[in-house]
Parts: structure tokens; sequence; C-alpha cells
């Protein structure tokens, strides 16, 4: 079953220390692209979370926000006094070899990297847990996807099922027209009182008859009718499978209207064209 690139999940795990919430939209993409917003305590995280992400999808533009609460909101931001002392140490040392040093800021120190940090909660717990509610939250974007992609599915049914019935409708009217046509050449060969030779009559029926075959073309339609099917039942990414299926349909459908000779397979073939476009704008979608 297809899976649509489009989707969003939402997901909260609470800890004894708090929780970590994650949140995840998807539009289609040709290649899958990541774009993380992370706390500052799991920016070390992000390379493992592209893998997990990497592992479950093939396709689109993630966009991912993961937040850390903590539950003692009084407690929530500490500073490392260590690492502040050392930062102000090396300041001073810098500070002694210039003229007139401006004087060092509280404020301008709490902005230093790693100087202001959240709750005490052991680093490992924390990554653990962004690990599972990310891994968890992807799994429901997972199925948000193959409900849609299910939906995408149905519609694309539904238009190779159109393409089959025009398909039927030029088959079944193909003898008809070629009738028609000996039909007309006969009585324009009466108007203009011209006696032609039989064989020479069934030379001009053969060449029409030649340019007008489309049952190679209609052949063709089927298969690929056949193809889009059994890839529509695949567990891959099929996205870019059905993408060149439609370029095929495409293809056929031109050289089928190029071959008309009559209204109804005019009619049948910008009937074809309509729904492979109709297939064609559900598929970019698709995974």
């Amino acid at each position: 079953m297809p899976r649509s690139m489009t989707a969003f999940a939402r997901n909260t795990a609470d800890f004894s220390w708090g929780s970590v919430s994650c949140e995840l939209r998807s539009v289609n993409h040709r290649f899958l692209e990541t774009h993380f917003r992370l706390p500052e305590t799991l920016r070390e995280l992000e390379m493992e979370l592209r893998e997990i992400a990497r592992k479950k999808l093939m396709r689109g533009k993630i966009d991912i926000s993961v937040q850390v609460s903590f539950n003692n909101c009084n407690d929530a931001i500490s500073a490392d006094m260590t690492l502040a002392k050392r930062y102000i140490d090396i300041a001073e040392q810098v500070a002694g070899q210039l003229l007139n040093p401006a004087p060092i800021s509280p404020l301008e120190i709490m902005r230093w990297p790693g100087i202001l940090k959240d709750q005490e909660v052991e680093s490992e717990d924390l990554q653990r847990a962004a690990r599972q509610t990310f891994s968890d939250t992807v799994d429901q974007l997972l199925e948000g996807r193959q409900r849609e992609g299910g939906k995408l599915g149905e519609m694309i049914e539904q238009r190779l099922v159109g393409i089959q019935s025009q398909v039927a409708i030029v088959r079944d009217n193909l003898p008809a027209i070629l009738e028609h046509q000996r039909l007309r050449l006969n009585e324009k060969l009466e108007s203009l009182r011209v006696q032609v030779d039989e064989d020479r009559l069934e030379q001009e029926m053969v060449i029409i008859a030649n340019r007008a075959d489309v049952d190679e073309e209609l052949d063709r339609l089927e298969a690929h009718l056949s193809e889009i099917r059994r890839v529509l039942t695949s567990r891959e990414s099929v996205g870019r499978r059905l993408d060149f299926l439609m370029q095929e349909l495409n293809r056929e459908a031109n050289t089928l209207g190029s071959k008309s000779i009559a209204g109804v397979t005019t009619q049948a073939t910008v009937e074809l064209k309509v729904l492979i476009e109709q297939m064609r704008e559900q598929i970019q979608n698709i995974e």
C-alpha cells in the first residue's frame, strides 16, 4: 500500500523528572530532508535522531521539533559555576594583555556556552527518553502516512478503472471506425466517377488500417495499468516508480491521439490525458 508524504504527528512522554514532547510535520519532497529544532541539552543527539528517521522514512521534507519540560520549574535552570570560573580566569588573563579592558558582565558570562543548563537529570536518561519519544512519534507519523496513502491508492484505482473503460471503448469501436473509413473512401471515389481496381482499393485500406492501428498502444496501456496496480501493493517506496509509469501512460495516450481518425478515438484520448494528469497530481504526494 502506498504511503503519503504529507502527515503530522505529535507525541508527549512523561517521566519522573518531567516530559519530552516531539512534533513532526511532513510534506512531499524528492528526497528525505530533515530539519531539527532541539534544546541545547539534546543537540549532541541530532545525528542519532537523523539516523532513526533515515531508517524509517524514505522521502519527504520533515520539520522536527523536540522540547523538554521539567517538573520543578524553580530548579529547572542552574549554572555551571565551575565552568564559569574557568571562563572568568581565562578572560582575566586575556584582559591583562589589554589596555583599559572592559569589565566582565555577569549577564555576558551567562550567555557563554555551557554556563546555563537545565535541571540536573542524568544525560543518558534524558537522551534515552528523547530517543524513544522521537522513535514513537516517527511511528505515529508513519501510521498517518499509511492512512492517507490508502486514500490516495483508492483515488488512483478509480482513475485506473476510468482508463480501462476508455481503452475498451477504443477497442470496441476500432472495427467500425475502419469500416466507416472504407465506406467514405468508396463514396468519394464514386462521386468522382473514378474506376478503381479492387486490389488497389484494398491496398489503400491496408495503408489506412496500418496508420490507424492502435492495438500496440492499447496493449501497452493495459500493461502499464497492471504494473501500476502491482506497484501499489508493494511495501517499498513507490512514488518514483509510479511517476515514471505516469510518463509512459502519457506517451501512449499522445501516440493514440496522433493516430486518431475518428471523433470517438480523439475523445477517448482527451479523457485518458485528464485521468493520467489527475493520477500524476496524487502521485506527487506518494513516498
